[in-house]
């Protein structure tokens, strides 16, 4: 099974998919990206339909402009009602328009990502970015551990990854107890071993990812980024393919992001 990455450039075709905003009929792709909405919208109110029309409609549409992809815009809905499923039992539909301050967050957070904040509107802080920059380096450091821990004991770490996942559990529960403390170069060095982690826990989901899965992901890529092919360099494009398939990596295999910043 080959570990080499996948080659992004422009050469590269997109396989069809529902939502690419780059041909002429634009109305015709608007109306689709809408409907998969209403859809996924009218499954997270437990089938009760409610209409993206009117000025709904014209806010769903504006972030198919903007290039937000389906699943991004899904994952901003999901977050808003993760948060109106703890008000408690008693729910009402909900309309598509209140979920609009956590789709854009979820969009910010997934362009800062892959480092294509210069490639939208303005940016207010991403969620990520917010809990890291807050958070101390113990505390990330407990949260990575218990993840590589959860991610193994749900099947989505295999066996094959044991050996690696003892060793670094036990190099982030010894950076755990001393990094309080730490200054200056002594800080820096840990830094960069926990980058260091970072890349070879990716370097292993890589060499474990068959070449079908690769491709899969690939495409998932590919479709995110298909409305952004044409506003970037190529090189800058081809840096948030590689970003986007190692994202697209760690949630498959339950990979915490270790790099501390």
């Amino acid at each position: 099974m080959s570990g080499r990455s996948v080659r992004w450039d422009r050469s590269d075709r997109l396989r069809p998919v529902a939502f690419t905003f780059r041909t002429s009929n634009f109305t015709v792709q608007t109306v689709d990206y809408c409907r998969e909405i209403e859809t996924f919208l009218c499954q997270k109110n437990d089938g009760h339909l409610i209409r993206v029309v009117g000025p709904s409609f014209e806010m769903v549409s504006g972030w198919a402009a903007q290039g937000i992809p389906l699943k991004v815009a899904c994952s901003g809905i999901d977050r808003y009602f993760e948060r109106y499923y703890r008000k408690g039992p008693r729910r009402r539909p909900i309309k598509i328009d209140f979920c609009e301050a956590d789709v854009l967050d979820a969009f910010d957070a997934w362009r800062r990502a892959l480092g294509l904040v210069a490639a939208g509107p303005p940016d207010a802080p991403a969620e990520e970015a917010v809990r890291r920059t807050s958070s101390s380096l113990p505390a990330h450091l407990e949260r990575v551990v218990t993840r590589l821990t959860t991610a193994r004991v749900t099947g989505k770490l295999d066996a094959g990854f044991d050996e690696l996942i003892d060793r670094v559990a036990r190099e982030l529960d010894a950076a755990r107890e001393s990094a309080r403390g730490l200054r200056g170069d002594a800080r820096q060095d840990l830094l960069a071993r926990l980058a260091a982690l970072d890349d070879e826990l990716l370097r292993e989901a890589r060499a474990r990812t068959d070449d079908a899965s690769r491709a899969m992901l690939a495409g998932e890529v590919n479709a995110e980024l298909a409305t952004y092919r044409d506003r970037m360099a190529p090189d800058a494009f081809a840096r948030a393919c590689d970003t986007a398939f190692d994202r697209l990596l760690r949630e498959r295999f339950g990979l915490p992001i270790v790099t501390f910043a």
